[in-house]
């Protein structure tokens, strides 16, 4: 059994035990968080999607929050001695899929 859910401005196939990465969701550490933009359940009956899965959720837990590895960003201009170096950390939350309600 899985799901596609749908946080961050990202899509994530989901099944139940699952940790992923999503955007920084304000939640703390050991918070329940449920996921009510599910697109796509996959049940022993079949597929649902659509209007089928309005009703469906999925539930997780906050497992921890931090910030990925950095990354560079560098522009540069030849000829004209135009560069600049700059960093960015982005920061996320690392959820446990618990259950997925179809």
């Amino acid at each position: 059994m899985y799901a596609i859910i749908a946080t961050g401005g990202k899509q994530y196939k989901v099944s139940e035990g699952d940790e992923i990465r999503v955007e920084k969701l304000g939640a703390e550490e050991g918070a329940e968080v449920v996921f009510d933009q599910v697109l796509l359940v996959s049940t022993d009956d079949g597929i649902k999607a659509g209007a089928d899965t309005q009703n469906a959720s999925v539930t997780a837990s906050v497992v921890k929050n931090g910030k990925a590895r950095k990354v560079i960003v560098y522009k540069y201009k030849r000829k004209t001695g135009y560069h600049k170096k700059n960093g960015h950390r982005q920061q996320f939350t690392q959820v446990k899929i618990e259950k997925i309600n179809a």
